[in-house]
């Protein structure tokens, strides 16, 4: 019986410690995906055709309050792309002389501008990093993981864009 009972005081203390948490507001940092962007309007310095723009775009569509203009003149921030890159070596060899693996790279350096032409955040170099195994006798199959290691990279970055949006303190 008394076994029963500290198990019931137990579980019944779980529950109303869920219950407070809950009733208070409590929730992690970045919760829902949903970030705080302290501009309206923004305008993307990016090519119409950029798959990392297309992507930036979409998610900041996708925000609450926040407008991507096409007119730089009307925009609270000014996202400027001063470099993207793509790259591809060699990471190892086998014994034959063959390689083995690669090392794929991405890199954006970009700045923000508020409407005055004034910095909010100067030139900023994101660097991605992934390896892939390369092997001859699969290559359609490994330059499918190419791309998709790409497609990760980029929404990867995407979001580290975003964070770093959100961290600027407007003047």
């Amino acid at each position: 019986m008394t076994v029963l009972r500290s198990t019931f005081l137990r579980h019944g203390a779980v529950l109303l410690l869920a219950l407070v948490v809950a009733a208070c507001g409590f929730k992690p940092r970045g919760a829902n995906g949903q970030y705080r962007i302290p501009f309206h309007t923004i305008y993307l310095g990016f090519a119409e055709t950029s798959p990392l723009g297309v992507e930036l775009r979409r998610n900041l569509r996708g925000l609450e309050g926040v407008q991507v203009v096409d007119d730089a003149g009307k925009a609270e921030a000014k996202v400027d792309v001063v470099s993207e890159s793509r790259g591809k070596v060699i990471l190892s060899l086998n014994s034959q002389g063959r390689v083995r693996e690669y090392l794929l790279t991405y890199t954006l350096v970009f700045k923000v501008r508020d409407n005055k032409d004034a910095e909010l955040l100067g030139p900023t170099e994101i660097s991605l990093k992934r390896s892939i195994a390369f092997n001859e006798n699969q290559t359609l199959a490994k330059e499918s993981e190419e791309v998709l290691l790409y497609r990760d990279m980029q929404s990867d970055l995407v979001q580290q864009i975003l964070r770093r949006l959100t961290a600027i303190k407007p003047q």
